[in-house]
């Protein structure tokens, strides 16, 4: 489901922007600080709702601008469509197809992008958000009904945490509904780290010799139903107005001789472990489901040595898919001679 074009208007240092992307290779080159990736933040956007270098969309506005917009259009296999996101102060409006969507998570079901980039160690690194981020976005594709279970548990989950805060008897009347939910969420994330296995441990070993092991906990004893979980839990809730057991507090534990990984591991390996476990996903994709989606590569060449790299070249052409990358000068061609060329000069577009 290629990306054919993007526009991006007032997004940091890009005040308008158009490009027209190859389905298979583009490189857009340029110094720091031109506006290269603002350009991979725009398509990002098209398929996430957010970026990938921070939490807050809303710093994507450029300054002195009300509002940033990213459109584009996708094709699917049967007709190209567009796809559209608009963020103002406190306001969101995603577009598919002409349509409003409920929830930005319908965003990634129309249009599957992925990105590494040089922060990518952060997935090793930081807290459980952006592994559980990482897990559901497979999930997503595989499982089409995830993304309603996900977006309900959400809102059973805000009622719950309410009513905590002003009548916690009432916290119960919701538990039953979340606790079904969130079983269900659990199941399906332990389900695509299970089938997620062989393809880690032959990414892992094509890019470092550290014998990660990755696994899901999900968010509350493994000796407890959700639903005891949560009783046992409402007196403690209770007293901080937050639900505390759940998949809302899963993540994906990685270890190493059987310690957290990112107490273990040099800031180079924790980036080599996070890619491998992009690959990784990225390939069950391609068998499960078959769907390839569009990967964003941040500079590349400038994040891994030469052994490394050469890996890295071999497992991302293994996935056949749109390609999107970036560099510093137009002859670092990684993965060989680009069909379109774009040249970035403080946030303006040139074609090559």
């Amino acid at each position: 489901m290629p990306l054919l074009s993007v526009s991006a208007t007032n997004i940091r240092n890009i005040a308008d922007a158009h490009l027209d992307l190859s389905p298979d290779l583009t490189l857009i080159w340029g110094p720091n600080g031109a506006g290269k990736t603002s350009v991979l933040e725009a398509i990002f956007l098209l398929g996430r709702g957010r970026s990938f270098r921070t939490r807050n969309t809303e710093r994507l506005i450029s300054r002195g601008a009300d509002h940033l917009r990213a459109t584009g259009v996708i094709f699917g296999g049967v007709q190209p469509s567009p796809i559209g996101i608009e963020v103002r102060a406190k306001s969101v409006v995603a577009r598919v197809a002409g349509r409003t969507v409920e929830s930005l998570a319908e965003l990634s079901q129309a249009f599957p992008v992925q990105v590494i980039e040089p922060g990518i160690h952060r997935l090793v690194e930081e807290g459980g958000h952006r592994r559980r981020r990482w897990v559901d976005w497979a999930v997503f594709h595989v499982e089409p009904h995830f993304v309603d279970t996900w977006v309900r548990y959400g809102r059973s989950l805000k009622q719950r945490n309410a009513a905590l805060r002003t009548r916690s008897a009432d916290a119960a009347l919701w538990e039953p509904e979340l606790a079904r939910l969130g079983e269900l969420i659990s199941a399906s994330r332990a389900g695509i780290i299970e089938s997620l296995q062989p393809y880690w441990m032959e990414s892992l070993a094509a890019l470092t010799s550290q014998p990660v092991e990755l696994h899901y906990t999900r968010g509350w004893s493994a000796e407890q139903t959700l639903a005891g979980a949560l009783e046992a839990s409402r007196v403690r809730d209770a007293a901080r107005g937050l639900t505390h057991p759940g998949p809302h507090r899963g993540d994906i534990s990685l270890r190493l001789h059987g310690r957290p990984a990112r107490e273990v591991l040099s800031r180079g390996q924790q980036k080599l472990t996070a890619v491998a476990m992009t690959l990784a996903q990225l390939q069950l994709l391609r068998d499960r489901v078959q769907t390839t989606p569009t990967l964003l590569l941040d500079d590349p060449a400038a994040e891994l040595d030469g052994a490394h790299l050469a890996a890295f070249i071999s497992q991302v052409r293994s996935l056949r898919c749109q390609l999107v990358v970036t560099s510093l000068t137009p002859e670092s061609q990684p993965f060989g001679a680009p069909e379109r060329t774009f040249q970035m000069d403080q946030g303006r577009v040139l074609p090559v």
